[in-house]
């Protein structure tokens, strides 16, 4: 393939995708940027802030244009071949600081919680509720814009380089949560009812587990898109690796905005551990279950699914895909 006849068709990529999915990825930001408070804090020292949020639809673009740009400078140069690892690194970086905010966010609201239990009815007292509050506000407002632009960084890595960016740790994930906060303890409830939501989600269970080695992400995911397209609340549960199939899922599941539920072994049971992941997936009573070719694990998961009766796709490396 001539470098023309390459760059046509990035081109033509990348604007198919935006011409696809341009009015769903406004609602997105224009959520993710909503300014859900009149002036908030990133840190107990800070002053309150009353600036506007950023634009939403420059914020959207400016992604864009740092990934692909970083592609273009370095397209046809001897630097080319590090694109995708200095592109990977972009995208890391947006996720470390949206789960570092998370975590903030989740110590405020805890915060949030003492003073209410230990409130006496002082000026000083409310004062100090009052500043946790929105220093609570503040980061969950943060982390949600940050997961937006992270979410759409990963999008156009995808774009870019035809494989989808993976995380190295758990969901990619993100979704607006919105709160009214009219009283502290009516905030704190709202915020662990998100929670909630977020780390115990209801809905209709698909199970997911492949091998370690695996390069091509289309079958996987054109399989994931028509479980979606007949399960559109599904939730999908992993076995949580790093690397092959089970990246190649989290990542479908960020750009489907589909719930993930990332199954780590529990290595104090030793060799067992992976066998008893699988069968704590079978426990969720799965809707569904895709199974991709690896090792003895996912021989086991394939036999517990015919066992268990759940409708099933088994996918080979040679890309043969059978339904049982």
């Amino acid at each position: 393939m001539t470098n023309a006849t390459r760059s046509a068709a990035r081109f033509s990529d990348v604007a198919a995708f935006l011409a696809e999915e341009t009015t769903e990825l406004s609602e997105r930001f224009a959520a993710a940027f909503h300014e859900t408070a009149d002036e908030v804090r990133l840190a107990a020292t800070d002053e309150a802030i009353t600036a506007d949020m950023p634009d939403a639809c420059q914020a959207q673009l400016g992604i864009e244009m740092m990934v692909t740009t970083l592609f273009d400078l370095l397209r046809d140069t001897r630097l080319e071949s590090l694109s995708e690892r200095l592109a990977w690194g972009l995208v890391h970086s947006f996720h470390k600081v949206a789960d570092q905010l998370d975590g903030e966010a989740d110590r405020a609201a805890r915060k949030v919680g003492d003073l209410v239990r230990e409130n006496d009815g002082s000026e000083i007292a409310a004062t100090e509720l009052e500043e946790a509050q929105t220093l609570c506000q503040g980061l969950d407002e943060a982390r949600d814009a940050v997961a937006c632009m992270r979410d759409h960084a990963a999008e156009m890595f995808r774009i870019e380089t035809g494989r989808p960016w993976s995380s190295p740790r758990a969901t990619l994930a993100s979704g607006k949560r919105t709160a009214s906060v009219i009283a502290a303890a009516d905030f704190l409830a709202a915020r662990r009812a998100r929670r909630i939501d977020a780390h115990a989600p209801q809905g209709p269970v698909v199970i997911f587990s492949g091998g370690q080695v695996w390069e091509d992400h289309a079958q996987i995911w054109d399989l994931l898109d028509a479980l979606k397209a007949r399960i559109p609340s599904m939730i999908l549960a992993t076995t949580a690796q790093s690397k092959g199939c089970d990246a190649i899922a989290a990542a479908w599941a960020a750009r489907s905005g589909v719930k993930l539920i990332a199954f780590t072994p529990d290595l104090r049971l030793g060799k067992r551990a992976g066998f008893a992941r699988n069968e704590a997936m079978m426990r969720l009573k799965p809707v569904e279950a895709l199974v991709c070719e690896g090792s003895g694990l996912q021989s086991h998961l394939a036999r517990l699914v015919r066992a268990g009766g759940v409708p099933a796709w088994f996918l080979t490396l040679a890309g043969q895909a059978k339904r049982a």
